[in-house]
Order: structure tokens, then sequence, then C-alpha cells
């Protein structure tokens, strides 16, 4: 990781060009997301998510990054009907077309189900489509030893499909099952893996904190893996940057600059912070590197790993 160079003052926020590396759109009066439309997550990692059970996009989205260079953004699959998993994709072919926004799309695929491959063929027919997502089942706790979801045959027969139709892979799972997505990594090389949020660093307790960062190292070791440095709220904590400096500089040392950006996750972290309040943040961890390491984080790297050069 490059260190600080007291020659290379930070940028200041709204100079830099940010390419957003996640976040989502929905429109719940004219489409189906079931979890945003009446079937309640239980334990919801940010708790009450009522406030978000609304239509956000492209408009909102301007409005909320307004006070930055927004270069682009990655559209990220938001649970919708799974019954069709193509449709969402097609909405968001619309939202491009009237708005701009976004430039490049993760679908959903469940990698279990028999029709997969028919929904990989469709997904990599749009040209604005780069990687599905599934998150696979997970335990609960860390405690619990039984295998997750990446364990599965089924759909490990799936994964297996993605290098087929160049898509990569967008993994959403607790630290605790990271052993499981090196073990996907190894197994698969040809295979990108792009670790949503972090790995879900929750428990800040010193232990908690040191056991993420374990798994975390443990799946640095695996090349073709890179992370979204994004989804870093805490249940009704105020985002902060000191609250957050030390998951984010562990990342950065433990996967290189290379292999990191940084990501809004909106509007679920709009839960726990404003588009500014978490930028923010960010330009203030990272203050100290030199400027070409800050572009790579807040744009570069995640026009390199989704081909989208703005």
């Amino acid at each position: 990781m490059t260190q600080q160079n007291p020659t290379s003052p930070a940028v200041a926020a709204p100079d830099m060009p940010v390419f957003d590396a996640h976040h989502h759109f929905w429109d719940t009066t004219v489409n189906y997301y079931p979890w945003l439309c009446g079937e309640t997550i239980e334990h919801f990692r940010y708790g009450d998510y009522r406030a978000i059970c609304k239509p956000y996009l492209p408009a909102d989205y301007r409005r909320d990054t307004a006070r930055y260079r927004l270069a682009g953004s990655v559209y990220v699959e938001a649970e919708w009907d799974p019954r069709d998993p193509l449709g969402e994709m097609r909405y968001v072919e619309t939202l491009r077309r009237e708005s701009g926004l976004p430039v490049v799309a993760v679908g959903q695929a469940w990698l279990d189900r028999p029709e997969v491959e028919a929904t990989l063929e469709g997904l990599a027919g749009f040209s604005f489509v780069r990687g599905i997502r599934h998150k696979p089942r997970a335990n609960s706790a860390p405690g619990d030893a039984a295998p997750g979801g990446m364990t599965d045959s089924r759909w490990q027969a799936g994964y297996a499909l993605l290098a087929r139709y160049g898509l990569h892979f967008e993994l959403q799972t607790p630290w605790w099952h990271l052993h499981e997505a090196a073990g996907l990594a190894q197994r698969f090389p040809d295979t990108r893996i792009v670790l949503n949020h972090t790995g879900l660093p929750a428990d800040r307790s010193a232990g908690g904190v040191a056991a993420w960062r374990r798994a975390m190292a443990g799946l640095a070791c695996c090349p073709n893996v890179a992370v979204k440095i994004s989804g870093l709220g805490q249940r009704g904590v105020r985002w902060r940057a000191d609250a957050n400096r030390e998951i984010v500089l562990t990342t950065l040392d433990l996967f290189g600059i290379e292999r990191c950006m940084f990501a809004s996750n909106f509007p679920v972290d709009s839960l726990c912070a404003t588009f500014d309040e978490i930028y923010a943040g960010f330009f203030e961890i990272v203050a100290g590197f030199g400027a070409a390491d800050q572009r790579r984080l807040f744009h570069d790297n995640a026009c390199a790993y989704y081909a989208a050069q703005r």
C-alpha cells in the first residue's frame, strides 16, 4: 500500500472524479422487489429500513451526489422479483437511455436454479452487464460451523458457467464465510470475484475486528479477488470517518490499492449517512495518500474492473 507522501497533497473532494462502484435504483410503485414491497427482511443489518422502501431514481442519485464530479456508476441488482431476472436489466436499460446512468450494471442470477444458464446467457446479451450477484446462504453468526451456500455442489455448478459468458461474480457474505470464497477463487481462477461491502465487519470489538482481519487476509491471497470498500454503516450509529478508519486502512493494506475501490451502497447506506458524509469520510481517511492513489480508489480502479472507461 502506498504510504503517505508529503509532496502529494490530498485532492479536494469536488476536484476528484468519482466512479461509484456500487449503488441501486428502484421504483417500488412500478416494479416488484420482495424486500421493499412487503416481505420484510428479519434482522436487517441496519435495523429498520422502512425509510428506503420508496422510489430511488437517477434524479435522486444526482441530487445526492451533486457535490462530486460524478463520472459514472455501477448499478448492482436490487433483489428484484426473482421470477424475472432479465426484467431488471431491461428496466436498467431504460434508465440508461433516459438518464445516462448507470454506466454498467451487475445482474441477478440464482446459481443453484435449473434455468441458470439461460439467465446468464440473457444477462450477457446486455452490452452494459459486467457480472452477476447471488448472495449465497450464510450462517447467522461466526460460531456456526455449518458450511455455507458456496460449498453447495449445485451452486458451484452454476458458478462454473460464469467464465463461459464473460461475467464476474459479486460476492456479498459475512466475513466468516470468506474461507469458502477463497476456496472458490482458487478452484475457478479465471473468474474474478468482487467482494461487496468489505466483508461486512459489523462487530467492531477488538475480537470482532481481529477475526474479520484474519478472514480478509486469507481471501487477499487470491489474486482474482477485489474489494469494494462500502457498506460500513453500523446499526444505530451515524457513519463517521474515525469509526471506519481502521477497517478502510486494513483493507487497503491487505489487498493493496490496486484491488480496492470506494462505493456508496446508496440508497441503502442513506440509513446511516448522506452520500457526502460517506465520501467526505473516505477522502479524510486517505487524505495522506498521493493524488494518483486517491484517484485509483475513487475512480480508476472501478473503471478498470468494470471496463467502463469514462
